[in-house]
């Protein structure tokens, strides 16, 4: 029976981390350069990642000179994250829905980590946790697909075949929903799981940002900050105070 909390499974497991081993980590440096330059943050700030996974854009913003924390669900996560560890950059387990107990200088959601519960009030939920953790001043960058595009260029059948294990993927957009279900073999057992993201458009977005007092300043479409266009951007980037 799935849950609603399907990420808590299938993050936490060693085949999520296979699946997606080949994701860009020279895309992620060349956002967070960016960002970071546009945000002109001062290398004292002190910036919160969040949700982190295994603290690839963590490391990178602490080589930056800032400090970090990073939070995530997952324990395998952050156990791995934790060997990168040092003054100045510190993972916990961090469910993001419960209020954040310090205040940052700025909050990063990165790679399409929102939108993930049936309910729209546990998304704002977590909207809320991350205003009241932002000090006077401090910035939040949500980093989410552009779900306009992903409708329209929708892969709805492929396999990869990553590590010898062959992950058949199918997608479908149901029930206000983005769905990729995964399915594999692995060990002699057979898995399913399905990841969904909400479909939440730039106005959607504005709402839920609007309820709880987030101002949107900017809106960029990629990672090299180009204006935002809902037919052809592959990303919905939103700063916000």
């Amino acid at each position: 029976m799935k849950t609603t909390d399907w990420f808590s499974e299938w993050f936490n497991t060693p085949y999520y981390h296979i699946l997606y081993k080949h994701r860009n980590d020279a895309d992620a440096q060349f956002f967070m350069r960016n960002i970071t330059e546009f945000l002109a943050l001062p290398q004292a700030s002190h910036i919160a990642d969040l949700p982190c996974g295994k603290g690839r854009h963590s490391v990178y913003l602490n080589s930056l000179g800032y400090q970090v924390t990073g939070g995530d669900l997952s324990d395998n996560s952050i156990e791995h994250a934790k060997q990168f560890e040092n003054d100045t950059l510190k993972f916990e387990v961090w469910d993001m829905r419960t209020p954040l107990e310090n205040k940052y200088d700025a909050v990063f959601n990165l790679f399409t980590s929102f939108g993930y519960f049936e309910d729209d009030n546990e998304d704002i939920t977590i909207l809320k946790s991350i205003k009241n953790g932002l000090k006077e001043k401090g910035v939040f960058v949500l980093d989410f697909l552009n779900v306009e595009k992903v409708k329209e260029n929708l892969v709805t059948e492929e396999t990869k075949s990553i590590d010898g294990i062959d992950f058949h993927i199918t997608r479908e957009i149901k029930n206000g929903f983005i769905l990729k279900h995964i399915s594999f073999t692995a060990e002699g057992n057979d898995y399913s799981f399905t990841e969904q993201v909400k479909f939440l458009t730039l106005e959607k977005m504005r709402n839920y940002f609007n309820s709880v007092g987030l101002h949107i300043k900017n809106v960029f479409g990629d990672y090299n900050l180009n204006d935002f266009n809902a037919s052809s951007s592959d990303r919905l980037i939103i700063v916000a105070e």
